[in-house]
């Protein structure tokens, strides 16, 4: 009732606004929390001064945690959908679960369940595909890399199937530890999702 105490063009504004608010939280593991850089150079902050212009009526809320599993992903979600709210959800997780020889079964069920929960929660997802450095041996490594393939397909949801093309074993593009890519690496891990991403927005 108070919105018609404002004049009445600046009411439908202030409507018109907040109806095409929208919050896009980002669940990942230390790619998406800008391991070893400032936090202002990684790839989500980058995103958000995108959306700035692009897409002004978005906030970004960036929930990753450096050594995150998709297992710890799926426990802290429903405490971040219902914090946060969001209509649209990143998942970028399960590199963790592969360097730790997790089973690529338990990854891809615990991507469904995050997936259902954001989608219960009223959010679309856009999942970003991970691949594994090939001494993990190839019937590992292509079963991981599948993962992703499948459950965008089962549960019908957009797909990055490599987030870190063009970047993952660029020597120039990777901290010293070889894992974590590089300040200069942030640009083209956005360039990498922005095609499908945007359509969401």
């Amino acid at each position: 009732m108070r919105t018609w105490l404002l004049p009445g063009c600046l009411g439908l504004l202030l409507l018109a606004q907040n109806a095409a608010a929208g919050t896009l939280l980002v669940v990942g593991d230390s790619i998406s929390a800008a391991f070893g850089l400032e936090t202002r150079q990684g790839w989500v902050s980058l995103l958000a001064e995108r959306l700035r212009s692009a897409a002004p009526q978005w906030q970004v809320v960036n929930a990753s945690v450096s050594g995150d599993t998709s297992a710890g992903g799926l426990s802290r979600l429903p405490a971040l959908l219902d914090t946060h709210r969001p209509e649209l959800v990143v998942i970028e997780l399960g590199g963790n679960d592969g360097l730790r020889g997790q089973p690529p079964a338990q990854l891809q069920q615990n991507l469904a369940a995050m997936i259902a929960r954001s989608r219960k929660a009223g959010a679309e997802v856009l999942l970003l595909g991970m691949r594994l450095p090939p001494n993990y041996g190839a019937r590992y490594t292509q079963a991981f890399e599948q993962v992703y393939v499948e459950v965008a397909r089962q549960e019908q949801v957009a797909l990055v199937p490599f987030f870190l093309d063009g970047v993952g074993g660029v020597r120039s593009l990777m901290q010293a530890d070889g894992v974590h890519p590089t300040a200069a690496a942030q640009p083209i891990l956005l360039e990498n999702l922005w095609p499908t991403l945007q359509p969401l927005l």
